[in-house]
């Protein structure tokens, strides 16, 4: 049962509220200057003091001179040290020869003034008990004691008792323990759940059966379902590697035979520009199935592990053969700022076959000039590649990513792009976590923007 989340939750603040409660009723009763009720003993004692009183001062007549100056030596002689006595007439007048106490005697008759059930309260270090019963010429006295507090309270105590925010505070910290284990049974499970589906973005579809085991009956059952979409997601990628295999098998044996149907046409017939353009068209689209079939892998096969790799190792080769074809197309190719040593994460062959394929659009669309330039900054390399081509409108800048979009149909055909080349540098940078983009380059041309995360050690 409290293995729900709705059941522990309510059960945690239910408890809390109880304490809560529980402690702003029975902490006021807790503080010892509260007013108490004397023991049977204590009372005893005050009791056989009034008495012993109450005898001598008959030997005082009422009307004497200064008869009230007798009460006080008669107490003098009775206290006990470091002990004050007080007497209270029947008109309130307060008797003793301890003068500074005399508010808090009379602040204290004022709670207990009942000799039957004498009480004490105590007043920092001190403590007042009475009133006990003395008869005096036919009238009724109160004796008050004020004495050292028998059980004297902390100061830290008395401040909690005397400031409630305080006390509030107290009683927040308190109960903290009970909150930091629910906030914490509930966010543990929802971390595991983000890091899995951080997992699931970057195309691991692997499952992860430790979410139904951990946290309450809902994180479970979540965890489940989780678990159940990653088979489906992996049904579904299975099924689509199959039709994508099916459809280039399918595709490619008519496209076969289309090809060498134009080959023999052309040796019956000799070259045409009917003849010309089917074989163009032909290999066109067999360009496309091919980029097609390997956006698709690149996209849902897992078979090529990320690996630690240094930028200058592992896009040596890539530069080397970006000179040599440069040379031989009568080209320029620069590298301003050469690859650092700093470490990316990445799949390696992928991340390279994407820069290549960059380099190589380039080297299709530029006139003269191709500008490549590594900068490394703290958190990120940034790679950028220049030409010196008619570039892409300012409106088309976002749209080339995307599989199939072409920004000029003569171009295409002449240059023989299939319009996913793009697309498939867009998935392999998004893979590593990167991005790119496109801009408008200072040679005229297009700017295309790589940035790649750097690892940190």
């Amino acid at each position: 049962m409290f293995d729900r989340l709705t059941i522990r939750i309510f059960t945690i603040f239910l408890l809390t509220i109880a304490f809560f409660l529980m402690l702003i009723t029975l902490l006021p009763n807790l503080d010892s200057r509260n007013l108490t009720y004397l023991a049977n003993k204590e009372k005893e004692i005050g009791n056989m003091l009034a008495n012993q009183l109450e005898k001598e001062l008959t030997n005082i007549p009422k009307n004497s001179f200064r008869w009230w100056m007798r009460f006080i030596v008669l107490m003098d002689n009775h206290q006990k040290p470091g002990q004050f006595l007080f007497i209270v007439t029947p008109n309130g007048q307060i008797i003793t020869a301890d003068t500074k106490n005399i508010d808090r005697i009379r602040n204290f008759s004022e709670k207990s003034h009942n000799v039957d059930d004498p009480a004490k309260k105590i007043y920092d270090s001190q403590e007042v008990i009475g009133p006990f019963l003395i008869n005096y010429a036919g009238a009724n006295y109160q004796l008050y004691v004020l004495q050292p507090a028998s059980d004297i309270q902390s100061q830290f105590v008395n401040l909690i008792f005397d400031h409630p925010f305080l006390l509030l505070i107290l009683t927040m910290l308190a109960s903290s323990p009970f909150l930091l284990w629910l906030s914490w049974s509930i966010a543990k499970p929802a971390r595991g759940l983000k890091q899995a589906a951080d997992q699931v973005a970057k195309g691991n579809l692997r499952e992860w059966p430790e979410l139904e085991k951990i946290g309450s009956t809902e994180y479970k059952a979540t965890g489940a379902s989780f678990n159940h979409m990653l088979r489906e997601l992996k049904r579904m990628q299975e099924l689509q590697q199959h039709l994508f295999s099916d459809i280039s098998h399918e595709l490619r044996t008519p496209l076969t035979r289309l090809q060498l149907a134009a080959s023999l046409l052309r040796r019956k017939q000799g070259e045409s520009n009917e003849v010309s353009r089917i074989n163009n068209e032909a290999l066109k689209l067999d360009a496309m199935i091919g980029d097609l079939l390997s956006l698709a892998r690149q996209q849902y096969d897992n078979n090529e592990i990320r690996e630690f790799n240094t930028m200058n190792v592992l896009f040596r080769q890539v530069l080397e053969n970006a000179s040599f074809e440069a040379e031989q197309i009568g080209k320029k190719f620069l590298v301003i700022n050469p690859p650092t040593n700093h470490t990316i994460l990445c799949y390696p062959v992928a991340l390279c076959s994407a820069l290549e394929n960059v380099i190589r659009n380039a080297f299709r669309y530029s006139n003269h000039e191709i500008v490549l330039n590594f900068v490394a900054q703290q958190q990120h390399i940034t790679i950028t590649i220049d030409d010196d081509g008619v570039g892409v409108a300012d409106n088309e800048l976002e749209q080339i990513f995307r599989p199939f979009y072409r920004t000029s149909e003569a171009r295409d055909r002449e240059t023989g792009g299939t319009g996913l080349g793009l697309a498939i540098v867009s998935n392999a940078i998004t893979r590593d976590n990167g991005t790119v983009k496109a801009e408008k380059s200072h040679l005229g041309g297009l700017r295309i923007v790589i940035v790649l995360p750097i690892h940190k050690y």
